[in-house]
């Protein structure tokens, strides 16, 4: 595993105190709540490419191990935008805050339209489950047990990942706005290889094992993704947490509801 010259940068161990003042990859002063470490890693699952990630540990004191909620990002973005754009730090601070059961933010990089599942140039799948998951072991983490938390690509990644990994392993997932759709002759120009692989990866038929796991689901109503994420909300027993509120497919929207999503998270994740 290469460490950056950006963790170099940050110091120590790579750790980023809380309150201080870092540069996010795209330039901007940022300030970070808890404690930040970032690096890179050359993904083999991803053919060769080299693949950052970013853990946000929580301002607490705590004699064990937190356990990762994996977050994974929307398509066109990387594991800082968790941090810079939708600020998942201090909606966790906020939970914490409010008497919230601790655990970590781990975020990583899956590709701009990988979509997180098996693919001809790279699987970001495996790599979540064969390497980022020994890395977060490695960082000081309790993988016992993850959740999963994504956006558009990345929320459809969540509920996937979900269900490859499945119970116990998996405690918790949380999906905003899930770039998902009912057929193959729908799904956005990139999001899979071909009509074989659509059925392959889809999420239906995947009901019985989502069933199993503590989920959360939400969509925006002015969302083109709202139409079947009611769909995909009303096959799932019991009907998941959340729900179709007012908002977009947007940065806005994401940031509206990380708070509810992470209380969610905090009352199954660290269980």
């Amino acid at each position: 595993m290469a460490i950056t010259r950006r963790e170099l940068l940050i110091g120590g161990g790579g750790l980023l105190a809380a309150g201080v003042l870092a540069k996010s990859l795209g330039g901007k002063p940022q300030t970070y709540s808890g404690s930040m470490r970032s690096g890179d890693f050359v993904s083999s699952a991803r053919h060769g490419a080299r693949t950052g990630w970013t853990i946000n540990w929580p301002s607490v004191k705590s004699t064990e191990a937190l356990r990762p909620l994996i977050v994974l990002h929307g398509r066109g973005a990387n594991h800082s935008t968790a941090f810079s754009s939708l600020h998942l730090d201090r909606a966790l601070a906020t939970v914490i805050a409010d008497g919230g059961a601790p655990f970590a933010l781990a975020s990583v990089d899956g590709g701009d339209h990988s979509y997180w599942h098996p693919r001809a140039d790279g699987d970001a799948a495996s790599m979540v489950i064969h390497e980022f998951l020994p890395l977060l072991k490695k960082q000081g983490l309790d993988t016992s047990r993850v959740g999963f938390f994504g956006w558009s690509m990345g929320g459809y990644g969540a509920l996937y990942l979900a269900s490859v990994l499945a119970t116990p392993s998996v405690a918790v997932s949380v999906a905003s706005s899930p770039a998902i759709w009912h057929n193959a002759r729908q799904y956005a120009s990139g999001a899979f290889d071909s009509a074989a692989d659509f059925d392959a990866h889809q999420l239906w038929g995947r009901q019985p094992v989502l069933d199993k796991i503590p989920l959360r689901i939400d969509c925006g109503a002015s969302d083109g993704f709202a139409p079947v994420t009611r769909d995909l909300r009303a096959s799932l027993h019991p009907t998941p947490a959340g729900g179709i509120e007012q908002g977009g497919h947007d940065a806005t929207y994401w940031r509206s509801q990380a708070v509810a999503q992470l209380t969610f998270v905090s009352e199954h994740l660290p269980k």
